[in-house]
């Protein structure tokens, strides 16, 4: 039986928080591609015992994220360019194959979030987080709304992939005013049931933001200074 302390949590509990905490270190950066990972450094950051740690760490592992090296311990995943296009490649195929459900499933109430994405300011005064964390949740509500289970976990193993590891990059991805404008295309096409229209703005979108994130992850891994365009 799982241990309980003072405040009832139980070791699932305790793991779960340790997991939330790394990726949180992950997408802030504070833990970066190809690190070794320091079971204490991560304990005493998130003002936890070493166990819950290593739990999450194994959970962080199976999901591609971090490497177990034996006698050596854990290290970050370090940045590789054939896996962000196989990760874009394969959520470009994932998310157009749900467009059919996404506007069969589509009602007033999910357009009504949908488009509260697209009115919500993206001037240049906008932090770069924060419109990082708006792009992902509004193709994650997209994939919500086509409420096919199987399809949404791989997205959001993609989405960690992406987010967590590759966040550097995916920075000056959304820089790009473009992309809002992509997200209006895709918005237009689904709310008129377009199918086909919705197909190909699904497709440019991926087209533009692949080379993009490409790109400036070559640069990155080059050494050389990237800054938003």
């Amino acid at each position: 039986m799982a241990r309980t302390g003072k405040n009832n949590k139980t070791d699932t509990d305790y793991t779960r928080m340790a997991h939330d905490g790394i990726r949180q270190l992950l997408f802030e950066n504070i833990i970066v591609p190809g690190q070794k990972l320091s079971y204490r450094m991560i304990a005493e950051s998130l003002g936890m015992s070493l166990t819950p740690v290593v739990q999450a760490l194994k959970i962080l592992e199976f999901q591609g994220l971090v490497r177990h090296i034996p006698n050596k311990g854990y290290y970050t995943e370090p940045l590789s360019l054939q896996e962000i296009k196989e990760i874009y490649d394969l959520r470009e195929v994932v998310e157009i194959s749900l467009l059919p459900k996404v506007i069969d499933n589509l009602d007033n109430d999910s357009i009504h979030k949908l488009r509260g994405f697209l009115e919500t300011d993206h001037g240049s005064d906008m932090d770069l987080n924060t419109r990082l964390i708006m792009d992902r949740d509004f193709h994650t509500l997209l994939s919500s709304i086509s409420k096919q289970k199987v399809q949404m976990h791989i997205l959001q193993n993609l989405f960690d992939l992406l987010y967590l590891k590759y966040r550097a990059s995916l920075l000056f991805v959304a820089s790009e005013v473009i992309v809002g404008s992509q997200h209006k295309m895709i918005f237009d096409a689904l709310v008129t049931r377009d199918i086909h229209q919705a197909t190909d703005a699904m497709k440019t979108h991926f087209t533009v933001i692949r080379a993009k994130a490409l790109s400036t992850l070559s640069q990155i891994l080059a050494g050389k200074d990237v800054c938003p365009s």
